[in-house]
């Protein structure tokens, strides 16, 4: 996965509590296995006037000009403010995937559900956690202000706003270490690649029947 360190994003406000990850991307998008190709259906059902399918163009689908993402104050958002509960529902790690694929980096929220937290980290999302007063705040200065950015630092642990206050934030150790790194799980394994191959070869000079 990319590595995260620094970003400076414009910022969109998604306002609704407890959204879940089949609001996030509906079921019917979940045939693929692979990371990439979900953005466009990231909150279908919300962007869309009609159902979308799998394998659909949407390039000539009716949108609905009231959702946010459609607005075009927002266009390129890459950090998304959220309200409490962000992420509820079933553990689909196709969530985190389409928010990535959809161009976002940062999740900032008062909470988020424990497996889709969890879910970000190992994809390359860094899902933020402030107390709610301060949400609450960004919140206004996004809906008020068009073209509200914020600067995300993980390796000094601050969020800087417009009007040069740093907001701190925590982020697990080893988590905030993966993402500066850009270790996903196979990317963690793959570090001991050279201890992998000489465990193989002596298993094939000790048992060598069970490479027959």
């Amino acid at each position: 996965m990319n590595p995260f360190r620094k970003l400076d994003g414009l910022v969109a406000p998604m306002d609704r509590a407890n959204v879940d990850t089949d609001a996030i991307i509906p079921k019917q998008f979940l045939k693929s296995i692979k990371r990439s190709g979900f953005g466009p259906n990231l909150f279908d059902e919300w962007r869309y006037l009609d159902v979308g399918q799998p394998g659909q163009d949407n390039t000539h689908r009716p949108r609905n000009p009231d959702f946010v993402l459609n607005q075009p104050r927002y266009q390129g958002a890459q950090i998304l403010l959220t309200r409490d509960n962000f992420g509820c529902g079933s553990s689909r790690e196709h969530a985190p995937w389409a928010l990535e694929d959809f161009g976002f980096r940062v999740l900032i929220g008062p909470s988020f559900a424990d497996i889709f937290f969890n879910n970000c980290f190992k994809n390359g999302l860094l899902p933020i956690k402030l107390d709610a007063a301060e949400v609450e705040w960004l919140f206004a200065q996004c809906l008020g202000t068009e073209g509200y950015r914020l600067s995300v630092d993980l390796e000094a642990l601050t969020i800087t706003r417009p009007d040069g206050k740093a907001i701190p934030f925590n982020v697990d150790p080893f988590r905030r270490e993966c993402l500066l790194n850009g270790w996903d799980d196979i990317g963690l394994t793959l570090r001991h690649a050279d201890k992998i191959r000489e465990y193989e070869a002596r298993r094939r000079i000790e048992q060598p029947w069970l490479f027959a």
